[in-house]
């Protein structure tokens, strides 16, 4: 079996190499997208790094799951704005982490909700955010099994 020549299944991503060192094709069943670094760490540039591909799945996540929600409530939400941010810290610096020594990843999700809520509205939507399915994947025991495919 040749993976250049397969079809992406709607479960599956596929990466492919690019043109240059670190830039990679991503395909997600009919959607196709580059991912790369950037310059400063070898890249091109020409797309999203791998982290801000993380990013962009939970914030994304995050505003469906608020938007079903505040509907489906029929609460005057308008607009809905994630900002995230990533960085490695010093567990030790962590008040709320279990781990305590060496570094962590750390994720600012800043949650902007635009429209005329009263503060147990926002404060229900803020504790809703908290239950979407990538964030409650990220904070969950992950398992990836790593095997190698068949050179066809």
């Amino acid at each position: 079996m040749n993976p250049e020549k397969q079809k992406t299944h709607p479960d599956e991503v596929w990466i492919r190499e690019g043109e240059t060192p670190f830039q990679e094709h991503v395909e997600m069943g009919v959607h196709e997208i580059l991912a790369d670094e950037p310059q400063d760490h070898g890249g091109t540039g020409s797309g999203p790094s791998p982290y801000e591909l993380l990013l962009a799945s939970l914030g994304t996540c995050t505003a469906m799951t608020v938007r079903m929600v505040a509907d489906r409530k029929q609460w005057p939400l308008e607009t809905i704005q994630v900002k995230l941010r990533h960085e490695k810290i010093h567990a030790e610096d962590c008040k709320d982490c279990e781990t305590k020594i060496g570094r962590i990843d750390f994720i600012e999700r800043i949650i902007y909700l635009k429209g005329p809520l009263d503060e147990t509205q926002r404060q229900y939507l803020l504790n809703i955010a908290n239950r979407c399915p990538v964030r409650r994947t990220l904070a969950s025991e992950i398992h990836i099994e790593s095997k190698l495919g068949s050179q066809g």
